[in-house]
């Protein structure tokens, strides 16, 4: 089967200078596709069998020293025996040998808690979510006659290497992935409730996240809430975009609104059974604002950097900038519609931002950015217009911007 090209590759073969690599991500994300494939002399072994994981629990130092000889070692899921990092840290310090761990593992907060403990300064840390729309066009797997195919198909790599559909790959990843290491981690007792929130989170994207509306429809308590949602998190499941503080915090609400990664699994989760349902349906237009902005998280990503997004609103709603992109000493403020045909008041919040980030001292504005579900693109006065699928390449166009400037 063809290896579908990922741009994070360039990343992490950059990153081998560190003697671990810890590739984190969802579940059939594309991570052990990945590192085999920049790896092929690596050995592999996948802490998900059962002998294997029993053999790394019983005795650590014998399983490392199998092999030792190896060229490199790909362990994949090792968050199922995290005491290897301890032995793992005991031979890096003994040997240089840079790039030689190579750690694939679904479960970011039980990792970064345990590197930091282990390995710190000795690994270098990357995620890689599903296709990014960039990937895609790369590959040649995305329509350009609209982005609700894409949308609906989402971007697991397994919907794009077989003959797969929708309709049967997300059910059986939401009950094989989801409920069973989520609902595990989450320590959820009630199955129902679990399969419940994930649905109400789904019908909330793009909106505020109102803790106690969530416990009250859910039946369960707020502090549950607050668990559930931060181990869905953590999962790669669903993100808080925070709202920006610091000198514009004052005129602001403080409360986050809540995106899925995947589109295409939210889709599943709110029953969505088509492109064509999907862009007739109520959720469209926050589905497409979070394709979009989790497609920024992915950009960011794959060139191995944190993602500084936010989005702004002020307390009384009047002026609600989608996305706000900190780079380089600057805010970019990006507005996302969902509508296919350009009129000139998409540029309307983002100007009275830019006129409120002015007066606003150690706050400089960039240049906005519409980035809509057409296909016209311009560079105008007001901004930059943006079509969907050219979102992809938004991260590189800004910072070419901030060269010519």
């Amino acid at each position: 089967m063809k290896f579908l090209d990922r741009d994070l590759e360039k990343t992490l073969l950059r990153y081998a200078k560190f003697p671990v690599i810890a590739l984190l991500g969802p579940r059939q994300s594309g991570k052990t596709t990945l590192v085999r494939h920049a790896f092929p002399q690596h050995a592999y072994v996948n802490l998900d069998d059962l002998e294997l994981r029993n053999q790394a629990q019983s005795d650590p130092k014998g399983f490392l020293r199998t092999h030792e000889n190896e060229h490199g070692l790909i362990i994949d899921e090792f968050q199922n025996v995290p005491d290897l990092l301890l032995h793992i840290k005991v031979i890096v310090d003994l040997q240089d040998r840079p790039g030689y761990f190579v750690l694939t593992g679904s479960q970011n907060f039980l990792m970064n808690e345990a590197i930091t403990q282990s390995l710190a300064g000795r690994v270098g840390i990357l995620t890689l979510l599903p296709f990014s729309m960039h990937e895609l066009r790369h590959n040649k797997l995305l329509s350009l006659t609209g982005p609700e195919e894409a949308m609906f198909r989402g971007g697991y790599p397994r919907l794009y290497r077989g003959d797969f559909i929708p309709s049967e790959v997300y059910p059986a990843y939401i009950r094989t992935y989801i409920e069973r290491d989520v609902r595990q981690l989450a320590h959820v007792l009630d199955l129902g409730k679990f399969q419940l929130f994930l649905k109400l989170c789904a019908a909330r994207i793009g909106q505020l996240a109102n803790f106690s509306d969530l416990a009250t429809s859910c039946g369960i308590s707020v502090p549950t809430v607050h668990r559930w949602l931060s181990v869905l998190e953590s999962s790669y499941i669903l993100f808080l975009l925070r709202p920006y503080h610091n000198n514009l915090s004052k005129r602001v609400i403080q409360t986050p609104k809540i995106y899925f990664y995947d589109t295409g699994l939210a889709c599943s989760l709110l029953e969505i059974q088509s492109p064509q349902s999907l862009r007739l349906n109520s959720m469209y237009g926050s589905l497409f604002e979070g394709f979009i902005i989790s497609d920024m998280y992915k950009q960011f990503y794959n060139k191995g950097l944190t993602a500084p997004l936010y989005f702004w609103r002020d307390k009384n709603g009047l002026i609600e900038v989608d996305c706000l992109i900190e780079r380089d000493a600057r805010l970019v403020p990006i507005e996302i519609k969902a509508g296919e045909t350009f009129t000139p008041h998409y540029f309307d919040a983002l100007l009275k931002w830019i006129a409120i980030a002015k007066e606003t001292p150690k706050v400089t504005p960039g240049i906005p950015h519409v980035v809509y579900a057409g296909t016209l693109s311009f560079q105008g006065k007001e901004g930059t217009l943006v079509p969907w699928y050219e979102a992809g390449e938004l991260l590189a166009t800004i910072e070419a911007k901030f060269v010519v400037e």
